[in-house]
């Protein structure tokens, strides 16, 4: 909250701080120094204020890739149609004209979260691409020309490396679920898992006595040519869910019965109970 006037901003206050947190500055300058520590949702930003005005130091903030995001809405005694386009040249997402009605401050502040909100729900998504085709580059290009390389007693060390290296990023980038012991629900986590890197595998009720779930699917998450050409790939997607069962502390065994890298039309995993 940004204006010159004290008095302006104790109104504000009122109108706000049942709901949220408020940092206040009386000048333009100061607000920008504040910005990058106390991280603003949204920036109520007073237009005439001396040195520094509300237009420029809305384009200051909207001229720097840490800030650009952060809503803006300029609180202005000025209602001339030039000065609402010096705002929209500023940057600015919203105007409020002084005295501000306390109901649309609030309306236009929950409005503008939203926004961000889903601004950053696109944002996540596309992290989220950017790591299943970079996971994907690697296993497919790199790893099947690399483990033609090494000895074979070094192949399993690679492999394991690299399954870890997947599970732990994506589930870091994902909510799996819960993590609680038991069976329910593991079949869901392995495909959400799986299906990050492009797969398209659903689980369902296992059809032989010992056999927990199933998991199967025609969309390989490699690429079925990919896999065809190195089935080690195959040996990958079973690890992954190997790798998850002993995170989730699941005492369960993955079976592949079928895989499209040996030519089969689906990939059918079978996720045993472990006999001891």
């Amino acid at each position: 909250m940004v204006d010159d006037e004290i008095m302006n901003i104790e109104l504000l206050k009122a109108y706000l701080e049942d709901d949220y947190s408020i940092v206040s500055a009386t000048n333009g300058r100061d607000a920008l120094d504040l910005v990058p520590e106390e991280k603003p949702d949204v920036i109520l930003l007073d237009v005439m204020m001396p040195d520094l005005n509300g237009y420029q130091v809305c384009e200051t903030l909207k001229g720097d890739p840490e800030t650009q995001f952060i809503p803006v809405i300029m609180v202005t005694a000025l209602s001339g149609r030039d000065d609402w386009i010096s705002g929209i040249e500023a940057g600015a997402d919203e105007f409020l004209t002084k005295p501000v009605n306390k109901m649309e401050l609030l309306t236009r502040i929950n409005s503008l979260l939203k926004l961000k909100k889903m601004h950053y729900d696109l944002l996540e998504e596309r992290d989220k691409l950017n790591l299943q085709n970079k996971i994907r580059s690697v296993l497919t290009q790199i790893i099947p020309t690399l483990l033609r390389t090494l000895p074979a007693e070094q192949k399993s060390v690679v492999i394991h490396q690299m399954i870890d290296m997947v599970v732990e990023s994506i589930l870091e980038n994902t909510d799996s679920g819960s993590r609680e012991n038991g069976h329910e629900g593991i079949g869901d986590i392995c495909c959400n898992i799986i299906n990050q890197l492009g797969a398209n595998f659903e689980s369902g009720p296992g059809e032989e006595e010992n056999t927990v779930f199933l998991i199967k699917g025609n969309v390989c998450p490699w690429g079925k040519e990919e896999a065809q050409l190195n089935p080690i790939l195959c040996t990958i997607s079973r690890g992954i869910f190997s790798r998850i069962l002993d995170t989730y502390d699941q005492e369960l065994e993955v079976e592949a019965i079928e895989t499209m890298g040996n030519g089969d039309e689906q990939c059918l995993f079978q996720l045993n109970k472990i006999e001891y």
